[in-house]
């Protein structure tokens, strides 16, 4: 019997410290209160990261029967994705070089005892 369940969202157009910003409301948290707190949460990550969390939470109660009212985030954390390099023109003929991160954001919850 498993006694915890993840989900990962891969990919995320957002760059992994905006989205750190919005995880360490939420960690440690019950699922409830990681709800209430997303959903009134006024920044562009809190919406992906209500997503992942309702789905790791659907994983453990519909694949390890686990209750979903006893459930808190043990874990979650956003790892760097891929970077995609883009280039802006500028003066003279020149290039700079652009950055878009992207990030991996993975949620584990458990029962409490």
């Amino acid at each position: 019997m498993a006694s915890e369940a993840k989900a990962v969202a891969r990919t995320v157009r957002m760059t992994p410290r905006k989205a750190r910003l919005v995880l360490d409301l939420v960690r440690g948290k019950t699922i409830k209160e990681a709800q209430a707190i997303l959903v009134n949460t006024n920044k562009a990550a809190a919406s992906v990261v209500l997503k992942v969390i309702n789905s790791a939470a659907a994983n453990a109660s519909n694949n390890f029967n686990m209750n979903p009212d006893n459930l808190y985030v043990k874990e979650i954390y956003a790892d760097d994705g891929i970077r995609m390099k883009r280039y802006m023109p500028r003066a003279k003929g020149s290039a700079s070089s652009i950055i878009k991160r992207t990030c991996h954001i993975t949620a584990v919850v458990a029962e409490k005892e």
